[in-house]
């Protein structure tokens, strides 16, 4: 007993210490981002317009993208939790796409969809909508590398729901759409608002998909590159630092939010 007792110690010790290394290696860029930025410098970044405007600009779109997109990535998260069908193998390999290709070559294939020789292009402008060089555009790119975060998490979220609860509430007499939006939805809530925040925030860092869709308007790792690039580290980091800060504080309201809920 004594003999198990030391090697559970000793497990435990050493698995401490290689997830210290992960939480250090985690922290510790990020740590010296802030220790190498003087209180000033994202002082002045806080009172530059364009990095006020490029904050702005990733904050909201990446929000309207994760709104937008969550009214048909929730119910396809339902299906695929609750149904089986021919090639769901197939479909749920589609989901995970965004993820595996690189986000360069994600933003080419967006591309390719939004200009005005697309038929989804032409369409979208005869109600006025531009994407190429708008906010339009931004939100597509960042959708489309960030849905399957929300939809993977829904359809766990879905799956975990006993389904006998729906289906005593379908015999009493409830329907579909009603068993729906009382008991698989707020039972799998938290997941819900878990694959959310996971796409709102992957979203948010998006640089590859969304500079070749739309350069202009800048959002900020936009910014942020185009500084590092033109003028090096020390007037890139400020911008770093500010949107870095701006992006942890929203993320841990949103995480405080969902523990509460």
């Amino acid at each position: 007993m004594i003999s198990s007792f030391k090697n559970i110690s000793w497990m435990r010790l050493t698995f401490t210490f290689l997830g210290g290394i992960v939480l250090l290696f985690i922290l510790a860029p990020i740590a010296g981002m802030y220790l190498n930025t003087s209180i000033g410098s994202i002082t002045n970044a806080i009172g530059d317009e364009e990095v006020r405007d490029s904050v702005w600009l990733s904050l909201w779109t990446s929000m309207a993208g994760t709104i937008l997109f969550s009214f048909f990535a929730i119910p396809l998260a339902y299906i695929l939790a609750r149904k089986n069908f021919p090639l769901k193998s197939l479909v749920n390999g589609i989901i995970d796409l965004p993820i595996i290709i690189p986000h360069s070559a994600a933003g080419i294939a967006v591309l390719g969809i939004l200009t005005r020789d697309s038929w989804f292009g032409r369409s979208a402008e005869v109600f006025g909508v531009k994407f190429i060089g708008n906010p339009a555009g931004i939100i597509m790119a960042m959708a489309f590398v960030s849905i399957p975060f929300l939809i993977n998490a829904a359809r766990d979220g879905f799956a975990a729901v006993p389904e006998r609860l729906e289906k005593v509430a379908l015999t009493l007499g409830a329907s579909p759409i009603r068993v729906f939006f009382t008991i698989s939805l707020p039972l799998a809530w938290r997941s819900v608002l878990s694959g959310f925040i996971l796409m709102w925030a992957r979203g948010l860092s998006e640089f590859g998909a969304v500079i070749i869709v739309a350069y202009n308007p800048k959002t900020a790792p936009v910014l942020i590159f185009e500084r590092f690039t033109s003028y090096g580290l020390k007037y890139s980091l400020p911008v770093a630092a500010l949107f870095v800060a701006v992006c942890l504080a929203i993320f841990i309201v949103l995480r405080l939010i969902k523990k509460k809920s």
